[in-house]
């Protein structure tokens, strides 16, 4: 389906102060009453954190390393992303409806936007956090090419509204420090983008031990192969290509950019860096999450 010119590049809209995407605050309400199952298992990151990834290493866990079942459908079909909503495209809610158990869910909400059950059912999470910096410059780079988001502007500009919370899904602060808190009292597995990177195979076996689940050394080893940046780049079943160039025009830039740990010293300027340094500081004094910001 086409869209239509003013679907393109809307202003954010605020729900219970969290800025989001125009279609997705329209999803939140209606997600109130979403009923989880006890089976469910949710993948909750902040935007351009590993999502995708350890989406795809979840679907792979579950078919018991089966690549030909992986290829099914899109990744967004295979883990429903909770409060997708868009012009042409079913919305995750229908997706999740129709999805057998036990199901996959993917989302970006922080926990004031949750549905409800989902806490109520102790559903376990596995959560990807991954370094302020690098999220920044990945994140600049989806609002340009995925135009459900306002124009980001310069790079300048967009990393000050980043600081500020002024972005879709509202603080990276907030959001990472909430979901870390809530693994005091909740099933949720604290994942790490950079320990992902650094060691995949141990981190791989951290959630096969949250999910209770065992594979064979071999099949481990192959979903490492097939959860590469370089296999999953390629793999329209993942990289978003599937998506209405409309949505996403992955000629300005690829769904799929690096992949890296560290690539925000090919952006930042010393002064930039040292502003950003400084916020985060403030922001998160106090905290006990450290971060590591390159490999």
């Amino acid at each position: 389906m086409e869209l239509i010119q003013d679907t393109y590049r809307l202003p954010l809209e605020y729900v219970k102060g969290v800025p989001l995407i125009k279609y997705f605050a329209e999803a939140v309400g209606p997600l109130q009453s979403f009923q989880a199952q006890p089976d469910d298992l949710l993948i909750s990151t902040y935007p351009k954190s590993g999502t995708t990834w350890v989406s795809q290493i979840l679907d792979m866990i579950y078919q018991g390393g089966d690549l030909e079942k992986c290829h099914r459908a899109p990744i967004f079909i295979r883990v429903p992303f909770l409060e997708l909503k868009g012009p042409g495209i079913p919305s995750g809610l229908e997706t999740v409806r129709e999805t057998p158990a036990p199901r996959l869910i993917k989302t970006h909400l922080p926990l004031a936007l949750l549905p409800q059950s989902l806490l109520d059912q102790k559903v376990k999470v596995v959560y990807v956090a991954r370094n302020a910096k690098d999220v920044a410059v990945s994140y600049y780079h989806f609002y340009r090419m995925a135009k459900v988001h306002p124009d980001p502007g310069t790079w300048d500009s967009f990393l000050q509204k980043f600081m500020a919370g002024e972005v879709c899904y509202g603080s990276w602060y907030q959001h990472v420090r909430e979901w870390w808190e809530l693994s005091r009292t909740h099933p949720v597995l604290y994942l790490f983008y950079e320990d992902m990177k650094e060691n995949p195979k141990r981190e791989i076996r951290k959630i096969l031990e949250f999910l209770g689940h065992s594979l064979p050394e071999e099949i481990v080893d192959h979903i490492i192969r097939h959860t590469s940046f370089e296999e999953m780049k390629k793999n329209p079943m993942t990289n978003y290509t599937t998506m209405p160039h409309d949505i996403m025009d992955h000629d300005i830039s690829p769904f799929m950019r690096r992949g890296t740990a560290g690539d925000w010293k090919n952006t930042f300027t010393v002064a930039q860096n040292e502003c950003f340094d400084a916020d985060y500081a403030e922001k998160m004094a106090g905290c006990d999450l450290s971060f590591c910001s390159e490999l």
